[in-house]
């Protein structure tokens, strides 16, 4: 009854809704750019690095500076506690009856989907255009630093979710904001600051983790079956109709659904992508040497890169942070669902998100673009079209598996955004079907827009409010970490003496 009655309403505000009227993105972006530019110019805005003439957003600077804090200040937790992660996702500690809505494995299927996207393919692209070959180990250095904050945000979010009455779970940074701040005597500080997480949050979900994604998936089909001259040219409302509605079949589900989805959809994405280009490598094999070297060298030297070595680090770090969202605090929501008595577990299971995302799959775009040479041979190819070309140099008809590789990556990332999204709304206007239903055909419908529309301040707007998610939960992460030491502690130690009883 609930589904039929959510597609009906779907159905009469996509129809309501003029996707071909000309010009109409247009005036949306005469009318928001005002209005929405001053606030995305002050979460991207540069500054100036001392004795250099490199220029750095400081969002990027804020969310390493907090990386490398945490990695410090939990002993490094990211590389002692591998091995422990792998146990856990291998479900050796799960117990028949620990609360919870997902495993292991679902609650980390479901956060990679939210932050393995089109980052990977194109963003490490432009990375290493603008920062060289080098730029390749700065990006997997911050990687490696991104796994301590997933670590802290994480762990905060499965100790202070709710468990509702139907059984179901919500947690997040606007529950470990709220409800921890509060018990260390910050009770307005932590309520402020919850609110104004769920309101980016929810403006993230629909523009950065729905719009842009429908949006880049629609014309990477268009490309692909022949651009202008495509039967899908001017029909965007149609092809993002067809992805609403898969959409909304699956988030109608809630968690469970989405986490059925992702355990599916995440791990042959991987393989198709990380597969063609390991074919990639081993075909030139010969150059995975120099390959090597030259990302050292360039680390370390910059040559022909402007701003020479901190130019290469700094688009190695955007392109870190900007991929794994380690500190933007989504991930914590996905993980708050899983099923453990021990919260610490989940933290432990969230080391390896920014692990397989930077250290992994952006490596293996960066990899597969220096060994075939199209990053030195004139090419004036970026982004999406760059990786593209990279592959298709060794497999001439990979550029249709991308198109592939990119809607799944698309239609997962969307998935995962409709739950942050409809968290933080819940959040805000409680819990109930209705708020639930609403929140669902509000994102659905944007859906369509976003593949409709040329929306371009709307979804700077967007991308805005996903990093203000993390200057925000970042400060409740620097105010809960010495919580969290004491329980990462309290549990190795358990751990160590086998009080944590292993099932497997």
């Amino acid at each position: 009854m609930l589904m039929r009655r959510f597609l009906s309403v779907l159905s009469l505000f996509i129809l309501s809704f003029p996707a071909a009227a000309e010009g109409i993105d247009q005036k949306i972006n005469e009318f928001v750019a005002p209005i929405v530019n001053p606030f995305v110019q002050m979460i991207f805005s540069q500054i100036s690095l001392p004795m250099t003439d490199v220029k750095a957003p400081w969002i990027v600077l804020y969310l390493v500076i907090a990386a490398v804090f945490f990695t410090f200040f939990l002993g490094f937790i990211n590389f002692r506690g591998f091995s422990h992660a792998i146990n856990l996702v291998r479900g050796a500690y799960t117990g028949p009856n620990d609360k919870g809505e997902v495993s292991h494995f679902q609650a980390l299927a479901t956060a990679l989907s939210g932050t393995v996207g089109l980052g990977n393919i194109a963003g490490v692209a432009v990375a290493i255009s603008i920062g060289g070959a080098g730029a390749t180990f700065w990006m997997i250095l911050a990687g490696l630093l991104g796994m301590s904050t997933k670590f802290v945000e994480c762990s905060l979010g499965v100790k202070y979710r709710n468990t509702n009455p139907d059984g179901s779970v919500s947690g997040g940074p606007m529950y470990y904001l709220s409800k921890g701040l509060s018990n260390r005597g910050n009770p307005a500080l932590g309520r402020t600051l919850a609110v104004l997480f769920s309101i980016f949050a929810i403006g993230g979900a629909v523009g950065g983790g729905n719009m842009f994604q429908a949006n880049q998936a629609f014309q990477q089909v268009l490309g692909v079956t022949g651009g202008d001259a495509s039967f899908l040219a001017g029909k965007g409302w149609l092809f993002g109709l067809i992805m609403a509605g898969i959409v909304g079949v699956v988030i109608i589900g809630g968690i469970k659904s989405i986490a059925k989805v992702t355990e599916k959809v995440v791990p042959f994405m991987a393989l198709i992508y990380v597969g063609a280009a390991v074919v990639i490598i081993f075909a030139n094999l010969g150059s995975v040497g120099p390959a090597f070297a030259a990302i050292i060298d360039g680390a370390f030297t910059g040559e022909g890169v402007a701003g020479g070595v901190i130019g290469a680090m700094i688009q190695g770090f955007k392109r870190a942070a900007f991929s794994n969202e380690a500190g933007v605090g989504s991930a914590a929501i996905a993980h708050s669902a899983v099923k453990t008595k021990e919260h610490m577990s989940e933290g432990f299971v969230s080391l390896l998100e920014p692990f397989i995302d930077t250290v992994v799959i952006c490596t293996m775009t960066a990899l597969v673009i220096i060994i075939t040479g199209q990053l030195y041979d004139g090419q004036t190819l970026t982004g999406v079209e760059l990786t593209s070309a990279a592959f298709a140099s060794s497999i001439s008809w990979f550029p249709y598996i991308l198109v592939i590789a990119v809607v799944l990556f698309a239609f997962s990332t969307m998935i995962s955004w409709s739950y942050y999204g409809l968290k933080a709304w819940t959040f805000l206007f409680g819990e109930s079907s209705q708020a639930e239903l609403t929140f669902k055909l509000i994102f659905c419908g944007f859906i369509v827009i976003g593949a409709s529309m040329n929306l371009g301040p709307v979804i700077d707007f967007s991308d805005a409010m996903i990093f203000a998610m993390a200057l925000v939960n970042i400060v409740g992460l620097y105010i809960l970490a010495p919580e969290i030491k004491r329980d990462m502690e309290d549990y190795l130690a358990r751990l160590a003496n086998g009080s944590i009883v292993r099932y497997k």
